[in-house]
């Protein structure tokens, strides 16, 4: 069995939150592997841990990767700031052709397009993905996970960061299918009386009321706050009522697209005028949907740019949902010329913390050897992009850990599913199978 069917057998994919099943990059051919280690996330910590503690498996994944795809060279991007991690890394690159590429502490350096660019200098062409130009990006865990898997050892835990409105922040390894309250209940519970998850970061995550949530092979983290806390009020905002909003208040001063990191690095990404979207109702409004299509979400416009605190990132969203929908793919410039004044705009983490109002929350979140033991495990068959997994098992089957229950359709995109703990099936749903732990 070659790596990329080693890797589709044990389950990996992007633990950056993306979830692209990493079996399809490595089956393709590129010169260059990136770890992405940019962790650009306020307050998340997971990948500047994992590289600290696993650093050896993580270099060992990507030269894996490396052979897979045919790639000459590795690089891992990472930033500056995180001391221990960058010590730890460049020691497991040392004679080999993995290199350690330093980044700035700005958000949003872990956007592909930035990180392509900044350590390689080449720029993807508008609408495409790395492989374009040659390159594979996956996340540091993912090669971890790499490594795991010509191990023969399949994806069964998740890493990830508790932060902010916490008793004793921390980043912690728990089985799949664990819960968000019981990894809380780890961190020492919530200082607020009713709080709200940021899981996958303030920024681009998910805003979470249900503590019951499970983890899941992409969840980095979660950040705690209050329900009262303003980005919070503004996150749970309906969507009507946000574009009613735009739609009275914007004033087209530009502010949303002269800080986006996409237009910054050439792309034609221009927030203000998709927010015109919200005014047209008959025609015109595909015009300036296309204005959203390359925009990576990274909330810099909603959350830190727009001066009347508007939400040009939700409008974006709105219309690439109208673009895809309409079968509508980008038919605009393919030029692309880094703006002279990309770097002065780089917005700053700790800038962004101040406007985010969380620098009281800004502490370390060292890994903790915290073993839990759920007694019950919820793992969701869809873990990964494209399509759900087909359970292999059923309620009153008792299986072992690293067991497959549920496998990729035949000639579909999507990842498998393993037990991550010996336990009995309580039940098998369309969306998920519960186990119970012994």
């Amino acid at each position: 069995m070659n790596l990329v069917e080693q890797i589709r057998q044990g389950g990996v994919v992007g633990a950056g939150g993306g979830g692209f099943p990493t079996h399809v990059k490595l089956a393709a051919k590129a010169d260059t592997v990136i770890a992405n280690g940019a962790e650009c996330e306020p307050l998340l910590h997971k990948d500047a841990v994992v590289m600290e503690h696993q650093a050896k498996e993580m270099v060992r994944g990507i030269q894996l990767a490396m052979a897979a795809v045919g790639a000459g060279q590795g690089i891992v991007g990472i930033k500056a700031k995180n001391h221990h991690a960058v010590e730890a890394v460049q020691a497991a690159c040392a004679g080999s052709p993995v290199r350690v590429h330093l980044l700035g502490d700005y958000y949003p350096a872990g956007d592909e397009y930035d990180l392509v660019h900044e350590t390689t200098g080449r720029l993807i062409p508008p609408g495409g993905i790395p492989i374009q130009v040659g390159v594979v990006v996956c996340n540091v865990e993912t090669f971890i996970n790499v490594a795991a898997a010509a191990d023969g050892r399949p994806v069964t835990h998740k890493t990830l960061t508790v932060a902010g409105a916490v008793q004793n922040p921390l980043t912690l390894t728990v089985p799949l299918g664990t819960s968000l309250r019981e990894c809380l209940e780890a961190a020492g519970g919530a200082k607020v009386a009713d709080p709200v998850l940021c899981v996958g970061g303030m920024m681009m995550g998910e805003t979470v009321q249900d503590l019951d949530r499970p983890v899941t092979k992409t969840t980095g983290g979660f950040i705690v706050l209050p329900r009262d806390h303003h980005i919070i009020e503004r996150k749970l905002k309906p969507a009507p009522a946000q574009n009613a909003i735009g739609k009275s208040a914007c004033d087209q001063c530009r502010y949303c697209t002269e800080y986006c990191p996409r237009y910054l690095l050439g792309y034609a990404v221009e927030p203000h005028q998709v927010m015109r979207t919200l005014a047209f109702t008959a025609t015109g409004k595909e015009h300036f949907n296309q204005w959203a299509a390359m925009c990576c979400a990274c909330g810099l416009c909603t959350l830190y740019a727009c001066p009347e605190e508007l939400f040009p990132k939700e409008a974006c969203d709105q219309s690439k949902a109208e673009l895809k929908q309409a079968g509508i793919k980008w038919s605009g410039r393919m030029t692309v010329t880094p703006h002279p004044m990309r770097d002065g705009r780089r917005v700053p983490i700790k800038s962004l913390m101040r406007k985010l109002h969380i620098a009281q929350f800004d502490h370390p979140a060292p890994l903790q050897a915290v073993k839990l033991n759920p007694s019950r495990l919820v793992l969701p068959l869809k873990q990964s992009a494209g399509v759900a997994a087909l359970p292999i098992v059923k309620a009153g089957d008792r299986v072992a850990a690293g067991q497959k229950l549920a496998e990729i359709p035949a000639a579909a995109l999507g990842s498998a599913l393993h037990a991550p703990v010996a336990a009995a099936v309580a039940s098998v749903t369309e969306k998920s199978i519960v186990l119970t732990c012994s």
